[in-house]
């Protein structure tokens, strides 16, 4: 594909394919919907189209949460570009009038969509399958599948996913020696005659996927358009890979965040982590297919939680929080070390294990002490005649803890017991000695609240020693793998850092020429009275702007439900709107504005002018610009995501009006273009 080379300034729109709608398209986004929407993004002056995640996720409809690093989405496939469907015109136009919506800022259905779209192409393969086979043993399909051998897997896996409703790998029924596979095992399953027609359903649906996004992104090339890929940096515990080849992640971690303002208890994303060892043991060869694969469409990739490759935050398989978490790789703390800095082992096992008094799980029983004890044998041992408790050593995690069927008020007082400890065990040493590492929230525990003044500063400055070694370690880890991984490829790597960086992360994305990401209303800074935005101008060159993200509410909801009046003042200051301009969109003083298109067009016309080598905003903060004429659309209806919760909206946006209602709209296509060409007034090479 040939493109404006990515040493340029340019502009950009972040938009799923899911997100797309045109007039041809059945109900969701389809890779052909980029050709109109090439078109729209050429009139307004947009050079990059930023995309989330196109890999198959089965029934779930977060593209952050894959069946496979390979296989892209059905969902996104046009039934009309199929040529073996031709005959079909009739089927494909019921589902595409089944599934149009019928207000602006509808939804669509994910689970509908799919299921229809998948009965569809069974049909269509049934009726041409002579053919079809014959293809994939001399024709274009048999090409394709030499060329693409993770299909064999891939095809396996999802016939058995199949049969067994969709259950995850580790519930089948169907098939149970398929569970733990060989190579040679899922290569037999592939080849057998009896379930051959049902594995090459797949690859014929992956083959025209393939052609599909591929003509679609060589359309945007030719049109001096970028296509922005995502790649999400972990894999769904049910997925393709964690399957076929176990030796690549660690089932006994699972991924998540420590514990922030908006998570006082962290995350855990039920992700598995990698083995880095095995992969690195390989030359990281998963990886590279990974990204060669994604190479044949995009030119620049983001590259999702890129903190994790510096370390990833591991919790034990069991607990439900982050809270009991550790960086991985880590500096341990050794019992040397603890006696060192004058600990005994008394001292240390009160650090590392929680202490429960009786009294804790009284309270939750209404004072019945009887009852309080006999609850507490259940999961705890009594410390001689006292009132306090060690939980069994059989008792591993919270789920652990809650399999001993306690009434609520008692598992959750004793959960919240469980994570009060200050050293969190993180494995044995060669000599078969435990090794800890600091809990993350050790300063609220209540073994630190019992240390001496000057026992708390010893173990500070342990902690502190520990945590210089640690970002050694991540500097080398991450410099090792990404070094790696981006000079593989010809694609401009983008880091998502977002979160508490590690201190090596700017000089190792400086080196390996990553850029980093900005969003406009997380920068400020934070150790300043009253925390002033960044002024515009000391955005560095080598990043992403962007206004919103999908996991964050648009341009508008913040506008409207988030940003206070003062932070307004601040924010316009850091756009130096000021005077005249300010008085005209603030009339009212201590009053903040209604968020308008003229407000919309006055925070863009500024925003874009950053610095940044790239200025990517969602689609929803551009069609801003038309708020007025879309007044039923509220600013809920535009989000895509929201962080931490199951709903049916999540991840199931659409564009209020067909991409050819957009592209024929002449005001809003000028009013793009007149913000778009301002961005490259103010910046310097």
């Amino acid at each position: 594909m040939k493109c404006t080379p990515l040493n340029q300034a340019l502009c950009g729109t972040a938009v799923p394919v899911s997100a797309l709608y045109s007039q041809k398209s059945c109900g969701v986004g389809e890779f052909s919907d980029l050709i109109p929407f090439a078109d729209f993004c050429k009139k307004a002056g947009l050079r990059i189209i930023q995309l989330l995640p196109v890999n198959d996720t089965g029934t779930d409809s977060s593209p952050y949460n894959a069946l496979s690093a390979f296989a892209l989405h059905p969902l996104y496939i046009c039934l009309d570009d199929i040529p073996e469907a031709h005959t079909f015109k009739t089927e494909i136009k019921k589902i595409r009038i089944a599934f149009e919506p019928h207000t602006p800022g509808e939804r669509f259905r994910y689970r509908d969509i799919l299921h229809e779209k998948n009965v569809l192409l069974h049909a269509v393969f049934n009726k041409s399958e002579k053919q079809i086979i014959a293809d994939s043993q001399t024709g274009e399909l048999a090409e394709w599948i030499e060329a693409n051998p993770w299909i064999i897997e891939y095809a396996v896996f999802k016939n058995i996913k199949r049969q067994n409703y969709h259950a995850s790998w580790k519930d089948w029924k169907e098939c149970v020696g398929m569970r733990s596979p060989s190579t040679a095992k899922i290569t037999a399953a592939w080849n057998d005659p009896v379930l051959k027609r049902e594995h090459l359903f797949y690859a014929w649906v992956q083959m025209h996927l393939h052609k599909q996004l591929l003509k679609a992104v060589t359309y945007c090339a030719d049109n001096g358009i970028l296509v922005k890929g995502d790649i999400p940096i972990l894999m769904n515990e049910d997925s393709v890979e964690v399957w076929a080849h176990p030796e690549y992640f660690r089932s006994d971690l699972r991924a998540g965040s420590p514990p922030d303002g908006d998570n006082p208890t962290g995350q855990n994303w039920g992700f598995p982590i990698y083995n880095w060892v095995n992969l690195k043991a390989t030359g990281y060869r998963w990886w590279k297919d990974r990204l060669a694969r994604a190479s044949q469409y995009y030119h620049a990739f983001r590259l999702d939680h890129i903190l994790g490759f510096f370390r990833i935050w591991a919790i034990p398989k069991g607990e439900m929080t982050g809270l009991l978490g550790k960086p991985i790789p880590y500096s341990e703390i050794t019992i040397e070390d603890l006696k060192k800095a004058g600990f005994s082992e008394d001292r240390i096992r009160w650090m590392a294990e929680p202490h429960i008094n009786t009294d804790i799980v009284q309270n939750a029983v209404n004072g019945d002490y009887l009852y309080a004890h006999g609850l507490l044998r259940k999961v705890a041992d009594r410390i001689g005649t006292e009132e306090l408790w060690l939980f069994k050593a059989g008792i591993q995690s919270e789920s652990g803890l809650h399999r001993r069927g306690l009434p609520a008020k008692v598992e959750t007082a004793l959960r919240k017991k469980w994570t009060d400890r200050m050293l969190v065990k993180a494995g044995k040493d060669l000599h078969g000695n435990t090794v800890y590492t600091a809990a993350y929230l050790y300063r609220n525990t209540t073994a630190w609240r019992t240390l001496s003044e000057d026992e708390q500063r010893r173990f500070s400055l342990l902690v502190e020693e520990k945590e210089t070694e640690q970002n050694k370690l991540w500097a080398a880890q991450a410099e090792d793998i990404l070094s790696e991984l981006c000079t593989f490829v010809d694609m401009q790597p983008c880091a998502e850092d977002l979160g508490a960086k590690p201190a090596a992360l700017p000089e190792v994305l400086e080196k390996l020429q990553i850029l980093s990401l900005r969003v406009f209303r997380w920068e400020r800074r934070w150790a300043e009275p009253c925390c002033p935005f960044i002024p515009l101008q000391d955005y560095p060159k080598a990043a992403v702007a962007v206004t919103s993200v999908h996991d964050s509410s648009t341009m508008r909801g913040w506008w409207e439900q988030e940003l206070s009046y003062t932070d307004m003042l601040s924010f316009f200051d850091a756009l130096l709107i000021d005077g005249e301009m300010r008085t005209a969109l603030c009339p009212i003083e201590g009053e903040k504005p209604a968020y308008t298109a003229d407000l919309a067009a006055a925070l863009l016309s500024a925003l874009v002018k950053v610095p940044s080598i790239f200025a990517i905003f969602p689609i929803q903060d551009w069609l801003g610009l038309m708020i007025d004429e879309l007044h039923t659309v509220k600013a809920q209806d535009e989000r895509i995501n929201i962080p931490g919760t199951v709903s049916e909206s999540n991840w199931t946006y659409r564009l209020p009006l067909p991409i050819e209602t957009l592209s024929k709209n002449k005001e809003l296509t000028k009013r793009l273009r007149n913000i778009t060409s301002l961005r490259h007034i103010g910046q310097t090479d």
